[in-house]
C-alpha cells in the first residue's frame, strides 16, 4: 500500500487570512499551523527565483517530522529551457536543507501548453532525467500530445514520474488519468474553471474554483488503483483562491478515510 501525502500548492497567500489562517496570526507561524492539517506542501515560488538555502532551512525548522516538500523547478528548466550548469547547481544547493533532513518529496517540472510532443522535446525530457536524476522528479504536461506509450517508456527509462491532473475539459488539455511511472504517483488539482482558464486578467482567476463532493469522489477509484502499489502518492490542490485548495483537500481527505485508502499508518 502506498503512503499518501496530501496538501496544497503553496501555503502562504494573503487571501487565506481569515479564510484559513486566523486574522491575528503572524505569517511566520503559517507553516506550523498548516502542518496541523497536512503532511506535505508544494512550493511554487522556486519557479520564479532560485532561493537561498536558508529559506528552506527555516521551513524545515517549522515542519513536523515526516513532513515533505515538493519543489517546482525554475522557469529556466521548463518554460525557457535554457538553464545553465551554474543555475542547476544553485538549485541543488538550495535543496540541501530539505535533503539533509529527509524532507524533500519531489521536484516538479511543469511544462507549458506550448511544449508539445516531438523528437526534440522528448530528447529534452531525457536531458532532465540525466541532469536531475539524483532527485525524485515529476513531469507535468499541459498538452495531451504527450499521452502515448512511447513517452511513458521514455519516462520510466529516465526515472521520471508522471503528473496526473484535474483541470478543465478543454481541447488540448489532459483528461483525468491514473498513470503511474515508477514508485511515485503525483496528482495536481487545478480546478475546472473553463471560463477563466485561457481568459483571465490575473493568474489567480484561473484557479478560482471550488470542487464538489461528486467531482472529488470521481478520483477515489483512481487513487485507490495508484495506492495498490508500493511507493508514495503526492496529491496537491492548486485551486488556491481564497483557500479553496484547503477546503477541497479536506474533503478529499475525508473521502480517502471513508474508503480506507488513508489509514492511521498513512
Amino acid at each position: 500500500m502506498a503512503q499518501i501525502f496530501l496538501g496544497t500548492s503553496g501555503y502562504k497567500y494573503k487571501d487565506w487570512i481569515g479564510e484559513y489562517y486566523p486574522q491575528d496570526m503572524d505569517s511566520k507561524e503559517n507553516l506550523f499551523y498548516y502542518g496541523r492539517d497536512f503532511n506535505t506542501v508544494e512550493i511554487n515560488f522556486t519557479y520564479y527565483s532560485l532561493p537561498n538555502p536558508y529559506i528552506f532551512l527555516n521551513m524545515v525548522k517549522k515542519a513536523k517530522p515526516g513532513f515533505l516538500f515538493s519543489i517546482k523547478a525554475h522557469s529556466s528548466m521548463t518554460h525557457h529551457r535554457n538553464f545553465t550548469d551554474q543555475q542547476r547547481q544553485q538549485f541543488f544547493q538550495s535543496l540541501k536543507p530539505l535533503q539533509d533532513n529527509s524532507m524533500l518529496g519531489c521536484l516538479l517540472f511543469q511544462f507549458p501548453y506550448s511544449f508539445k510532443f516531438n523528437k526534440k522535446n522528448a530528447q529534452y525530457l531525457e536531458e532532465i532525467g540525466e541532469k536531475f536524476g539524483e532527485y525524485p522528479s515529476v513531469i507535468e504536461f499541459r498538452h495531451n500530445s504527450w499521452l502515448r506509450e512511447e513517452v511513458f517508456n521514455l519516462m520510466a527509462k529516465s526515472n521520471l514520474a508522471f503528473c496526473n491532473v484535474d483541470e478543465p475539459g478543454l481541447p488540448g488539455l489532459l483528461p483525468p488519468t491514473e498513470i503511474n511511472v515508477g514508485d511515485i504517483s503525483y496528482i495536481r488539482f487545478h480546478g475546472r474553471n473553463r471560463k477563466n482558464w485561457w481568459n483571465h486578467e490575473q493568474a489567480y482567476q484561473r484557479y478560482d474554483y471550488a470542487y464538489t463532493l461528486k467531482e472529488l469522489s470521481e478520483w477515489i477509484p483512481r487513487i485507490e488503483h495508484m495506492a495498490s502499489k508500493p511507493g508514495k502518492i503526492f496529491i496537491y490542490f492548486n485551486n488556491h483562491y481564497r483557500a479553496k485548495a484547503v477546503k477541497s483537500a479536506r474533503v478529499l481527505a475525508g473521502l480517502l478515510k471513508e474508503s480506507h485508502i488513508i489509514t492511521s499508518q498513512n
